[in-house]
């Protein structure tokens, strides 16, 4: 069974800077645990069929409007019908009026009610996606994050191999730090994945032989950043003569996280090798390959060859 995420109200309402109308208690008790936001037009002409009460509702000009047509008592018993079923929060957006019988019916059956000055549709769009990322699906790994010419390199590897030497080598070359050790990857959508790193570690990289350093503090805040998408697995692995690694390239790799596919190397190292440099040059190779471009069939049809005359092994 899948874990349920929640957040709290208040985080919401800080990242908004939402005005407070009415709250029956402290927000950090009040929890969210629906990615989905309603518009309740429909329940307030008195339509309930498949009405989901645990999603945030959002009021804009058209549910003020249709309020409007109504007198105080009928406007009454509407909200009242609506409420009843205790959605987590109400927000009225555009800085509207709020109707006396609407804070009443909140007060009756204690449901938050906040307003922002924002628009409607760009509220909700603003809402839905802060919600996709603090509910989404989440699984930490022990690695290294970093961004790499705009595309999220994770660094994956036994302990010791090089994972955090690396990710600092990259960043005195302008790139910048995600995440070090450990690395919470949380599914935003069906087809992207995005890190982050623990609050209580972040911008931290430990070092052996040096010890832990403050990334942000020795390169400056240019050399972070909170969250990025992961666009590609890098696993590094000490070097091993008896395995044979890909040459060419011609076969695309994929690791499986949190059910959706991300492009996959296999780095071998051993020493000579700059990590930094091959980090760099993956990079720049994966973002061409989204855009069609494959330089190793290239060079097969250059030489007058198909790929079924390379050699498996």
């Amino acid at each position: 069974m899948e874990f349920e995420y929640t957040v709290m109200l208040k985080k919401i309402i800080d990242e908004f800077t939402l005005e407070k109308i009415y709250m029956p208690r402290d927000p950090e008790e009040i929890l969210i645990g629906s990615k989905d936001v309603n518009r309740p037009g429909l329940q307030l002409s008195g339509f309930f069929n498949y009405f989901d009460p645990s999603r945030i509702q959002v009021m804009g000009n058209v549910e003020e409007s249709y309020l409007s047509t109504f007198t105080p008592h009928q406007r009454l018993c509407s909200l009242d019908k609506f409420l009843s079923y205790k959605p987590p929060a109400v927000i009225v957006a555009r800085g509207l009026e709020i109707y006396p019988e609407l804070l009443e019916s909140a007060k009756k059956h204690e449901v938050p009610l906040l307003r922002t000055t924002e628009t409607t549709s760009g509220f909700m769009a603003a809402l839905i996606a802060l919600l996709n990322v603090e509910l989404a699906p989440r699984i930490t790994r022990h690695g290294v994050l970093v961004e790499v010419l705009g595309e999220g390199i994770l660094m994956l590897g036994d302990s010791g191999v090089g994972k955090s030497e690396t990710a600092i080598e990259l960043v005195r070359r302008g790139h910048r730090l995600i995440a070090d050790d450990v690395v919470e990857i949380r599914r935003v959508s069906n087809h992207a994945l995005v890190g982050s790193a623990p609050e209580n570690i972040r911008h931290f990289v430990e070092l052996r032989g040096i010890g832990v350093i403050n990334v942000r503090r020795l390169f400056g805040v240019g050399a972070v950043n909170a969250t990025e998408k992961i666009d590609m697995v890098v696993q590094l692995e000490t070097w091993n003569s008896e395995k044979a690694y890909d040459r060419m390239g011609l076969n695309n790799e994929y690791v499986s996280i949190l059910g959706i596919k991300i492009p996959a190397l296999t780095i071998p190292i051993k020493p000579g090798r700059n990590l930094a440099i091959i980090i760099e040059t993956a990079a720049i190779n994966n973002r061409e390959k989204k855009f069609g471009y494959h330089p190793a069939k290239e060079l097969l049809s250059r030489l007058g060859m198909s790929e079924a005359d390379i050699p498996t092994e």
